[in-house]
This record gives structure tokens, C-alpha cells and sequence, in this order.
């Protein structure tokens, strides 16, 4: 019997026929807003994503950073830094708590990146954050910490690009001191974490995927992340990259949503997250674009996965302000999309000043305009003005906005219009209400009443060049995006 044929049987089969009659589940469509924890023992050094490779790349800035801080990668390797991972004042019930007063309607915790380095008990791998480091379930601290709250809980598997991303630990430096002497990963003693990938190519990229054709490790792939499911049964799984391993992959996707669906009288309830933007694989769970955007709406549910700087954490770093962070979350949400947001945090579990800041600011905008925010739909139209997010690959520059740019969401008789820019006159002019192109019909007598979230009623004169609304204060309710509240028969 192939592993794949172990999952639990239910309404899905392990084909892509049967996993593109997915349905997604009101649940994430009204969420809106997820937070993220991308952690694990990469934070300890507070060098920035990939450590755990590029430590292993001669000449890179990270291994310069290895050499000179903790000893040539010979000498000192990974094995060493992640029993140093000790997460000492990880506070999950404190940080969740934060994070639902900030919006967070579900929290997503990563349960392995491509260091091969597992935060939860893994039947499947000793190296792993009970047995090793902070010998602590992070997993389970943090699924009964979102779960208290009535925030769902879903998971980040990184594991299907590991055997190709992690052979570099294989290598040895060309030139210098320590030329021709091999690194720690081709210690067998050590193989469980570093991996039997000897005769893996050690290229510098391989785009979305690094999937390895390795047979051995599509199927020990998929006793990780079964035995994921199992323990934690979340509602969400991410994957990072494309739905991995053909057959094996398509079992994981068909186990999480029959499991789930047993577990909620028949009718699967869970979100399986994967980055292939094939129309005949986003169809199978909601489509993530990691650091970018849909250029418009979108018919299906999808999501943004992004953070505030780097993803793990990087004294270096340059961090989004909390204006940007709000600004994508509004132009997401008007194209039928939610965004995860990772504040990474230090290897001691805490979050630095700047990123609390930035949570602190999205409970205070959220407090007022959140009711354009959850539970809301996509508009007759997503946007009205010149400006709008970048479709490049991973920019995510912050954008101009002028008070001519407009995002906008429904629910029931509201329509809600946030304006991108404060506008000077105390007038904010919206086209979207009138004929034109793009634009959508409404007669005078169809709107109701007009708020500024926040402020009040508002004056309002709706004509065929569109509504004007006027008297509004000299500053922002907000700290930037404020939101009109349009009642309309």
C-alpha cells in the first residue's frame, strides 16, 4: 500500500478532479486578518531568513556573520545553534492576546521551515523544539493560546523544499583557512537533522519549488506533515510553495479536509494554502501570493502572506510602518483577499518596540474601522484612482496615495469607501457612484446616509458626477485610510 493510500477516507480522494470541488469555508472569507508566527531556531542568530543555509555558503554575509560570532561551519554548525534556541520568555497566551485586539480572526504558526527543525513533539524527527532547544511544544503553546481566544488556528509546513535547500551543508570552502575541510553536515552522526542528501545539486536557486525527485523523501515528507495534521488538526495548512510530490501531496490536502469534515457533520471546514497560481491547482485550497498582490479582485478567496520586516528576525532590518501594513490590508481585502502578517520575533519569544507599536496601531484602527474590514465582500468595483500596488514579484514598496484613491467593500445595505488620503478641502469626491467607465449606477434617492467611521454623519450630494461628501474635520479619525460608511436601498 503507498503511504498515500493511509489517509482517511471521506468526501476528497487524493486526484486533482476530486480537490478542485473544494469549497472555501465562510470562516476565512469573513476573517480578513491572519498573524503569523514564522519562528524557529533561524532567530538566533538575528541574522535574517535562510541562516541555516547561507551559513553554509562561503563568502555570503551570513556566513562571515557564522565564522566571526560562533566558529567556522566545520567547527560550529547548525546542530550547535539550535540547541542555543531556548525561547526562555515565550509568552503565547500574552502575544495572542495582542494580536486578537489587533483584528487577528485567525493565527497560523510555523511548524517547520526548511532547517529540518520541527516545533512540535514529530513522531517522524528528533530534532525538535520538546526534545531539543526549548524543549517546549511551540506548536501546541500556540494552537491552545489562539483556540482560548476563538481565533482558528492553522499551521506552516516549509518541509517539501528542505532536501534540496539544505544539501548545502554537504560543502566545504574553496579558498582560506579552512580550505577542503568539510562542514558539519557530512558528520553521519548527525544525519537526522542534516539529511542523506549527499548527490543533491547544490545550486543558488531553483525558483518556487526546490522539490527534490528524492523517492525516500516524498514519502518521509509525507509522514511529517501527516503526523502534523494528526496532532493538531488545524483548519489551515500552509504550504510553502507548490502542492508537493504528486500523489503524496494531493493525500495530505484530501487527509486535512476529510479529517476535518468528520469532525464538523460531514462538511470540511479547513483552508489548505499553496503558492501555484496554475488555475488548476489554486483550486484545490485558496491561492497564497507570498509579498505581493491580485492587480484587482479576484472570484476566488486568496491571500497575501507578508511581514512587517524580515522573515525571521534581523537586527539589520527595515520595517514596514504601521501605514503600510494598515494600506495593504485595506487594498487586499477590496480584491476578495485576506493578509497574513508575521511580526517576527526575538529567539527569546518577545517582540521588539517597533513591532508591538504596529500591533498597537492596528487595534486602534481596526477599533473604528474595522466593521469595513470583517465580514465584508468585494464591491461592484475594488478601486477608484491612479495609484495601486506593484505586481513585481516580492516589492512591496509603500505606495503615494492621494485623496483621489478610493478602496471599497459591501455588506449588506453598506457600502464602504476608504479614502487612501486625507483630503485638504475637508471634500472627498467619489466617481464609483456614477455612470461612467468602470463605474457602477446608483440613483440620488438610493443613498441613505453617509459616516466617517469615527467622526459621525456626515453631509453628502449625490449626483450623476458621483457623491461628494463635505464637512469633514481637519484631521484623520484615523491614522491613515479612514472609512466612509454609505447606507444605500
Amino acid at each position: 500500500m503507498e503511504k498515500w493510500e493511509t489517509i482517511d477516507k471521506g468526501q476528497f480522494e487524493p486526484t486533482w478532479e476530486s480537490l478542485r470541488t473544494y469549497a472555501c469555508p465562510e470562516w476565512f472569507r469573513n476573517a480578513k486578518f491572519g498573524i503569523w508566527s514564522h519562528w524557529g531556531p533561524q532567530s538566533v542568530p538575528m541574522y535574517g531568513d535562510w541562516y541555516a543555509r547561507n551559513m553554509y555558503r562561503e563568502g555570503t554575509d551570513q556566513y562571515l556573520h557564522h565564522w566571526r560570532v560562533y566558529g567556522h561551519p566545520s567547527k560550529h554548525g547548525w546542530k550547535d545553534v539550535v540547541k542555543t534556541w531556548k525561547a526562555e520568555n515565550f509568552d503565547p497566551e500574552g502575544l495572542m492576546q495582542l494580536y486578537a485586539d489587533a483584528g487577528a480572526r485567525y493565527f497560523v504558526a510555523q511548524a517547520v521551515h526548511h532547517d529540518n527543525f520541527d516545533n512540535w513533539n514529530s513522531t517522524h524527527n528528533p530534532w525538535n523544539a520538546v526534545k531539543v532547544g526549548p524543549r517546549k511544544d511551540i506548536v501546541g503553546l500556540w494552537q491552545k493560546a489562539a483556540l482560548d481566544r476563538g481565533l482558528k488556528f492553522g499551521v506552516s509546513e516549509h518541509l517539501g523544499a528542505t532536501f534540496s535547500w539544505w544539501s548545502h551543508n554537504k560543502g566545504h570552502d574553496e579558498t582560506g583557512p579552512y580550505a577542503g575541510v568539510p562542514y558539519d553536515g557530512n558528520d553521519p552522526a548527525y544525519e537526522h537533522l542534516y539529511l542523506p542528501n549527499h548527490d543533491e545539486p547544490r545550486v543558488e536557486h531553483q525558483g518556487d519549488r526546490w522539490y527534490t525527485t528524492n523517492p525516500w523523501w516524498h514519502k518521509h515528507w509525507f509522514d511529517r506533515i501527516k503526523d502534523l495534521i494528526d496532532y493538531y488538526q488545524p483548519d489551515l495548512l500552509y504550504s510553502d510553495g507548490a502542492v508537493p510530490f504528486g500523489r503524496y501531496g494531493m493525500g495530505i490536502i484530501a487527509h486535512l479536509y476529510n479529517t476535518n469534515a468528520a469532525r464538523h457533520g460531514g462538511l470540511n471546514q479547513a483552508v489548505y494554502n499553496q503558492k501555484d497560481r496554475n488555475p488548476g491547482a489554486y483550486r484545490v485550497g485558496v491561492l497564497d501570493i507570498e509579498r505581493n498582490v491580485q492587480r484587482d479582485i479576484f472570484p476566488f478567496a486568496w491571500q497575501t502572506d507578508t511581514c512587517v520586516g524580515g522573515w525571521f528576525y534581523n537586527v539589520r532590518q527595515i520595517y514596514k510602518t504601521s501605514a503600510q501594513v494598515i494600506e495593504m490590508l485595506v487594498d487586499i481585502v477590496a480584491k476578495n483577499g485576506n493578509l497574513l502578517l508575521n511580526f517576527t520575533q526575538r529567539p527569546d519569544g518577545t517582540l521588539d518596540d517597533e513591532c508591538l507599536a504596529i500591533v498597537s496601531d492596528l487595534a486602534a484602527w481596526n477599533k473604528v474601522n474595522g466593521g469595513g474590514v470583517f465580514g465584508t465582500r468585494p464591491w461592484h468595483v475594488a478601486m477608484e484612482g491612479e495609484t495601486s500596488a506593484s505586481q513585481a514579484r516580492f516589492k512591496e514598496d509603500a505606495l503615494a496615495w492621494t485623496p483621489q484613491d478610493f478602496r471599497f467593500t459591501c455588506k449588506g445595505k453598506a457600502v464602504y469607501a476608504f479614502q487612501m488620503a486625507w483630503p485638504r478641502d475637508g471634500q472627498a469626491r467619489i466617481k464609483s457612484f456614477t455612470t461612467g467607465s468602470g463605474g457602477y449606477r446608483l440613483k440620488v434617492e438610493e443613498v441613505e446616509s453617509v459616516e466617517l467611521l469615527g467622526a459621525g454623519q456626515v453631509p453628502f450630494e449625490h449626483t450623476d458626477a458621483g457623491l461628494t461628501i463635505t464637512g469633514l474635520p481637519e484631521v484623520s479619525p484615523v491614522q491613515c485610510a479612514p472609512c466612509y460608511r454609505i447606507i444605500v436601498n
